[in-house]
């Protein structure tokens, strides 16, 4: 049986790393976040000035279209506003190496000498790096932009709208079976545990500590409710 560094090439190298997933991974945690989160807080501010489950079930799946299609649209424009601004960069860094090549060059190895490579090393590296292809030099080492990185707006949209959408159906769930007198009460504690549930699954998907994430999602979920209770006890309306 061979070992795991002889099974390691240049093909699969990041095949044992979560770092590729890091762009849709951030758009679905933030979405289902969100949908629990948001959800969670209009149900219950529907459900502790109502004693009737059909305004409560009507405002929860209104916010949920309305989420998740914001949200959709929101990552897309946000993400979009990203790859534009790498897209002029990268215009201008093209014209900068039409323009003035020599500097460019220093430039780069220069990067490559405060990397850790020596002086003459450096100006070897950049030297070759620049026969073979100036450009994904200049954009990868100089704008930090690579394959993993480089912002995918369609991607971001959907891992958004979809999460959201998941997210959101939770505290529906409970808003559909959960007594109505104690709603609220329901609400809160599924809330935490779902919040719980996103910290597991994000952090095996990405490969983390799950404990870390359990904590950071459900604290912060928590003191974004307790806060928007706290702005409808200070406004006279119960959120």
């Amino acid at each position: 049986m061979k070992k795991k560094s002889e099974l390691l090439t240049i093909d699969n190298y990041l095949d044992n790393h979560f770092i590729h997933r890091s762009n849709w991974l951030r758009a679905t945690v933030l979405g289902a976040n969100d949908g629990i989160i948001s959800l969670s807080s209009l149900a219950i501010g529907i459900a502790t000035a109502s004693d009737s489950r059909e305004p409560i079930v009507l405002a929860t799946v209104a916010g949920l279209v309305a989420g998740a299609l914001s949200m959709a649209a929101g990552e897309y424009v946000s993400v979009s506003s990203q790859t534009d601004t790498e897209k002029a960069d990268i215009e201008r860094e093209i014209e900068e190496l039409k323009e003035m090549p020599e500097q460019e060059l220093n430039i780069l190895a220069q990067i490559y000498e405060k990397r850790g490579l020596k002086k003459e090393t450096a100006m070897q590296v950049a030297m070759e790096l620049t026969e073979h292809n100036a450009l994904d030099a200049h954009v990868r080492d100089e704008l930090g932009i690579n394959e993993v990185s480089q912002a995918k707006p369609i991607q971001a949209a959907m891992a958004s709208c979809g999460a959201f959408s998941i997210g959101g159906a939770l505290p529906l769930l409970v808003v559909l079976f959960a007594p109505v007198q104690v709603m609220e009460y329901w609400l809160y504690g599924f809330t935490i545990l779902f919040l719980a549930i996103l910290g597991i699954i994000s952090a095996r998907t990405g490969g983390s500590k799950v404990p870390k994430a359990v904590m950071r999602i459900t604290i912060w979920g928590t003191l974004a409710m307790g806060l928007s209770a706290l702005v409808g006890y200070l406004f006279g309306v119960n959120v």
